[in-house]
């Protein structure tokens, strides 16, 4: 045995996989964070497969003992998927607790009538609510809501309980909660507003029907990759990934499925941020259908603060402040002879790239074939000889014009900004782009969304109103903090790691009683 392998023996690794469209990236770490190998394999229609086969190729050939795998962490957009496409999603009860003060806006008002159909069969707004300072608008009516849960009985698979300024107080939610319990069975999946929404009632509302929806989505990824690691003999920690860029312990997961929304491009800048040690940046993900431009700021993606939409739904999570445009290494480049004008995408080859791409003997032009003609890439055995040098430049101008004028959305000042590309795309950009300063591609470049995966922080966030006349002002801050940190916790965080990442407070003119909005968010190490 040779010396280095005694020295390993202690030595822990994880393992980060991250599902996207087009390629499952895989990548293996140690316990220092360094990057020990990466894997990209393309992604299956039975996307277990393609997980699978990159765990199977990851100790293969990086020859790690499997045994000393310690930590896995998934990030997958199935369950994005799953609502854009409306497949596989659950039936869900929703009872609103905001009788009569919210009837003007019926539930599920702006959701078309297919998806209406195939996740709510039952909507009720029933007696109740609070003020936003915590006191009772109504009490609930018991009799009332029994009777709802009676109708829904045998034709939902979970139940969503969403009540007025529900953050702020939560027993009647908990009432409700208990009352689902004893009419529809004690393992009946019932999700609470106030565990994922902000305040805003309807996009709260949204998210948790489209939790209860998920939740039969996430099971069966959750417990295809415990299959996964299980046949090749690695008993692991798993976690999922969030959309904050952070992780939560996978039985979190299968509670709120909808937190994994988004993850990828939030994996792919916290990569890039580790690969290239840059805190502060904007981060380029040239994938094979997309490119996903997001901000790094202190080592974090930057939040959004718009409400996102998500398959058409509005709600009101925390996602990152991505911008994504039509172009990747599949993207389609065309030739309009009649006009003599060339245009890019903004659709895709996706995963057949390597079949239908001009340079592997394809028919059809695509910015791979662009970006191999102009040298920007060398591929073995590439077939660029009937390429059109003057079509593949113009083509090239378009991409990088379109890149550019994305960054300049992105910006936040007129001055020159650094860039990190990632990415297996990030082939197709020049060395030089207007308005930005360096352009830093890191080593391991095209599998940094399966590194952020496995770096992964962990998280715990709060969002509360309080009144400001009842506690000072540092009192209300410290006691969202410590709510933030216990979060965290929660989430599986080490509590002497943990350090508050953001911090915002917004006075709310609207409301009576100075009162303060404030949110705090914690991370910690696992």
């Amino acid at each position: 045995m040779s010396h280095t392998n005694v020295n390993n023996m202690e030595e822990i690794y994880r393992i980060g996989i991250d599902v996207g469209g087009t390629n499952t990236d895989a990548a293996l770490l140690d316990s220092k964070l360094n990057t020990i190998h990466t894997i990209k394999v393309h992604t299956t229609r039975d996307v277990n497969e393609g997980i699978t086969e990159s765990i199977r190729r990851l100790l293969a050939e990086s020859s790690v003992n499997p045994a000393q795998i310690r930590y896995a962490m998934l990030g997958t957009t199935h369950c994005t998927n799953a609502i854009v496409e409306r497949k596989h999603l659950g039936k869900v009860g929703l009872i609103r607790i905001g009788a009569p003060a919210t009837t003007a806006v019926p539930p599920l008002a702006d959701w078309d009538d297919t998806l209406k159909a195939t996740v709510c069969p039952h909507a009720y707004v029933v007696h109740g609510g609070y003020e936003y300072d915590g006191r009772t608008i109504v009490e609930m009516d018991e009799e009332e809501i029994l009777d709802c849960f009676l109708k829904m009985k045998g034709e939902v698979e979970a139940v969503a309980i969403c009540g007025v300024f529900s953050p702020v107080n939560t027993s009647q939610e908990k009432r409700v909660e208990e009352l689902a319990k004893q009419v529809l069975g004690a393992d009946m999946p019932v999700t609470l507003s106030h565990e994922i929404g902000s305040i805003g009632l309807l996009e709260r509302e949204n998210a948790s029907l489209l939790n209860g929806a998920l939740l039969n989505v996430i099971a069966g990824v959750v417990k295809g990759f415990e299959e996964a690691l299980h046949t090749y003999g690695i008993d692991a920690s798993l976690y999922i990934c969030q959309n904050d860029g952070t992780l939560m312990y996978s039985e979190y997961a299968l509670r709120y499925p909808i937190l994994t929304i988004a993850c990828g491009p939030t994996n792919s800048i916290r990569g890039a941020a580790h690969l290239s040690g840059l805190n502060d940046a904007l981060v380029i993900d040239i994938g094979g259908t997309t490119t996903d431009i997001g901000v790094l700021m202190q080592g974090f993606p930057r939040q959004s603060s718009a409400a996102v939409e998500i398959g058409g739904i509005r709600t009101n999570f925390r996602m990152p402040d991505i911008l994504s445009i039509g172009i990747g290494g599949g993207t389609i480049v065309r030739l309009d002879e009649t006009q003599d004008q060339v245009t890019v995408g903004p659709d895709s080859v996706g995963y057949e790239l390597l079949k239908r791409g001009l340079i592997f003997g394809g028919d059809t032009l695509t910015a791979t074939d662009v970006a191999v003609k102009l040298n920007r890439y060398e591929w073995k055995d590439a077939q660029t000889e009937a390429l059109d040098e003057s079509i593949c430049k113009r083509a090239d101008e378009i991409i990088t014009r379109d890149i550019e004028e994305a960054i300049d959305r992105m910006k936040t000042s007129s001055d020159p900004v650094d860039v990190i590309l990632v990415g297996g795309g990030s082939i197709l950009v020049a060395d030089k782009l207007e308005g930005v300063s360096r352009i830093v591609r890191p080593d391991h470049y095209d599998a940094a969304n399966a590194i952020g995966a496995a770096l992964g922080e962990v998280s715990g966030e709060t969002e509360r109103i309080y009144s400001l006349d009842e506690m000072s002002y540092d009192e209300a801050k410290e006691d969202a903090r410590s709510h933030a940190i216990e979060q965290a916790v929660l989430a599986g965080a080490d509590r002497d790691t943990v350090q508050i990442v953001l911090s915002e407070d917004i006075p709310i003119a609207y409301l009576p009683g100075n009162a303060l909005l404030v949110k705090v968010k914690a991370a910690g190490r696992l």
